[in-house]
């Protein structure tokens, strides 16, 4: 359904409504304990192949935000690019951002959830992003991304509220996305860009290293309340350090934790690892211990235990490039072991003794098959991938669509009002003659227009191109015999109304006729129309002689009849209004007369003169409220049965011949071509902007305004329909 919606609303909704709200779901997926125990793997990992230097250690979160992430990635695929670098990238950067200028000092089980969702956001971002746009976002992913979280990673006085467990769920899927930047980009390229990061990461084993040479002890006497004590380190800083950590810290950093760090990274870089690491020795003897811990406790295979210590704890040897045994029996696989050119799998998938990870970890079988390493049993090659190209989609987002969108998606959720920035987006043209009237369906994602060469077209609404491309109507209905001055949508049946003297029901989907009401006498034609609000299947229709009938779609005949001039010559009806509730129907004359009638009894509530001039249209809005334009230059806001208006705009230049309604505003369209937006609250504002010929030509004939989407359509005597924001 999230997906469906994602299309059918558009990028600048998708991503306002859905996109953000997946985000913070995504965090969710990561709250608790339980969400960042290891997944039991099934089986023996596989050996080195394309991807799986950077092998994921699924936690029970992954499982949970799979969907999430797959829906979020839907509407990358939809719109391209720009929502990954535009909107998940700086999401990203605001969940790892640290808390306060002076450096984090706790973290709450929310903000460690981000960072997880965070991290595991990024390296789907990543797999999909193009090389030349991987390159220029790299120092922001380095800067915003990389250092934040590995400030709280390595942070020696920062604690996770779930522990090591959390903390080393992070530092798995760190290292895992650390591995696959430095797969995308390549030995140089890390060297000039994520030294930094890298070196912060394995900095962390150095600095434990020491302080379990200085056996930091927790003294009382010599500080004031509440200061950790500081401690200086090799390379000359001081360093506060919180005691009460250093159990959790050893727990997380072990010798496992080191060659699983190191190994990655000797492949990935190289000769380069001297001097962008300079610890990379420690490192290595440490993962060189755990490797000697592990041919001790299990029965390995005799011809590999005196090569692989010694190979991964002494660097200075051949250096790790793609054909030393180290590389290809351990490269992230601790459970296959090589024997000559054969990849030897040990048969008992569960280790004699638990793994350093594995008690810890809460998972049944330990460090090496179990939670070592390994794939879930759900994810096959493709989460195994590099690079993966974003599928060109017909509604990606490129210059005017991509400068609104970048626009609305930094616009506050709470702004109510109505911003009109003469963006064009797109134009169907088809009409031979003027277009008299257009009307979005409720769904937003087609809309109707009439117009004089006596067809009715429906166009679809989605986005295409960049704000320059012609859409063509997905359906004509060319069953009227003159010009068509209404077309609106009956919401209950799905149906569509459109007059040209007489009312045709027609079915949008497939363009067939259900129904002609004509007018009694061909003397005294229809002058207006509107349809009921759901859950009515009515349509109200006057004709010149100041009658008003009711016509229900289901069934033959007419429904009431009502007399509206009531001994009175107010002159013919010019406009139709029906109440958002239907229950009462106004009703403007060409005189300036206007009429209330209650729909359930047929009784005039109320006739007043409105206006001097002729009424051009009417709008009912809900609270009660009716909004009038006149031939006489004004907009007037009224109250149904209060006597004087609300409000009393005057057009300077022409009259106000089409308005539409968005929230508390009125958004009005002159024949000058001038766009304009009133206020129905107090203070009374208005504000107008003259439509420049570039975005608009001809004249506005008429306009309808796009409330969820905030678009505007507007309709031109050239035939042309234009959708501008």
């Amino acid at each position: 359904m999230v997906r469906w919606l994602s299309a059918k609303l558009g990028p600048t909704v998708a991503s306002r409504h859905v996109a953000r709200n997946l985000l913070r779901l995504l965090t969710s997926c990561y709250v608790g304990p339980t969400r960042q125990q290891f997944m039991v793997s099934s089986g023996e990992s596989p050996p080195l192949s394309a991807g799986s230097i950077y092998q994921r250690r699924p936690v029970l979160g992954d499982i949970v935000s799979a969907p999430v992430l797959s829906c979020l990635l839907h509407i990358a695929h939809l719109y391209g690019e720009p929502v990954l670098t535009y909107q998940y990238l700086p999401y990203i950067s605001y969940l790892v951002a640290p808390g306060s200028a002076s450096g984090p000092s706790r973290l709450n089980s929310r903000k460690e959830a981000g960072l997880l969702a965070a991290v595991t956001l990024t390296q789907k971002i990543i797999v999909y992003l193009s090389d030349t746009t991987l390159m220029d976002i790299l120092p922001r992913i380095s800067h915003e991304v990389l250092l934040p979280v590995l400030s709280f990673l390595t942070s020696l006085v920062t604690g996770f509220p779930s522990g090591a467990q959390a903390r080393t769920v992070l530092c798995v899927k760190t290292i895992s996305l650390i591995a696959l930047i430095c797969l995308r980009i390549g030995q140089e390229m890390v060297q000039q860009h994520l030294s930094e990061p890298v070196a912060a990461f394995f900095q962390v084993f150095s600095q434990l290293h020491e302080l379990r040479h200085q056996e930091l002890k927790p003294d009382p006497v010599g500080r004031s309340e509440g200061q950790l004590p500081e401690v200086a380190f090799s390379d000359g800083q001081q360093r506060p350090v919180d005691p009460s950590l250093l159990d959790e810290l050893q727990k997380v950093f072990t010798l496992e934790m080191a060659y699983t760090i190191y190994v990655p990274f000797s492949c990935l870089l190289g000769d380069i690892i001297r001097k962008v690491i300079p610890n990379h020795e420690l490192v290595g003897e440490l993962a060189g211990l755990y490797l000697e811990s592990i041919s001790q406790s299990r029965h390995n295979p005799a011809g590999m235990e005196p090569a692989m210590p010694s190979s991964s704890s002494s660097p200075e040897r051949d250096p790790p490039g793609g054909g030393c045994p180290q590389d290809d029996g351990h490269s992230g696989t601790f459970g296959s072991v090589l024997v000559g050119n054969r990849i030897q799998i040990p048969h008992d998938p569960q280790p004699e003794s638990p793994g350093p990870l594995g008690p810890m970890s809460g998972v049944g079988s330990g460090g090496l098959g179990g939670s070592g390493s390994g794939r879930g049993s759900g994810s096959g090659t493709e989460d195994n991938a590099l690079k993966r190209e974003l599928p060109r989609s017909a509604h990606g987002l490129s210059g005017n669509w991509l400068a609104y969108w970048q626009y609305e998606i930094g616009v506050s959720q709470q702004d109510a009002h109505f911003h009109f920035h003469q963006i064009r987006l797109q134009s169907f043209p088809g009409h031979s003659g003027a277009v008299k009237c257009v009307a979005p369906l409720s769904s937003e994602d087609f809309f109707l227009s009439g117009s004089k060469d006596r067809t009715v077209r429906l166009w679809p609404l989605y986005n295409y191109g960049d704000g320059t491309r012609e859409t063509a109507p997905r359906l004509v209905y060319a069953q009227h015999r003159k010009s068509v001055f209404y077309v609106g949508q009956l919401e209950a049946p799905q149906y569509v109304v459109s007059c040209d003297g007489a009312v045709h029901v027609w079915d949008p989907f497939t363009g067939k006729t259900l129904r002609v009401v004509e007018p009694l006498d061909s003397r005294v034609p229809l002058t207006a129309v509107a349809v009921m609000p759901a859950p009515y299947t009515s349509i109200t229709m006057a004709s010149s002689d100041s009658t008003l009938r009711f016509v229900d779609c289901r069934k033959p005949g007419l429904q009431h009849e009502f007399r509206l001039g009531g001994g009175l010559n107010p002159g013919l009806v010019r406009s139709l209004a029906v109440s958002p509730s239907g229950r009462s129907v106004v009703a403007g004359f060409s005189s300036g007369f206007m009429v209330l009638l209650d729909t359930r009894t047929g009784l005039i509530l109320r006739g007043w003169p409105a206006h001097e001039g002729d009424i051009l249209q009417i709008k009912a809005v809900e609270g009660s409220v009716l909004v009038s334009s006149s031939s006489d230059h004004s907009l007037t806001v009224w109250k149904e049965l209060e006597q004087k208006p609300t409000h009393h705009y005057k057009s300077a230049s022409d009259p106000i011949h089409t308005f539409d309604l968005y929230g508390s505003e009125v958004v009005t369209g002159t024949v000058a071509n001038k766009i304009g937006i009133c206020s129905l609250l107090e203070p009374p504002s208005q504000a107008t902007t003259k439509l420049s010929s570039e975005n608009f030509r001809g004249t506005l004939t008429s306009l309808a305004l796009l409330p969820t989407k905030r678009h505007l359509l507007l309709g031109s005597d050239n035939g042309v329909v234009r959708l501008l924001a």
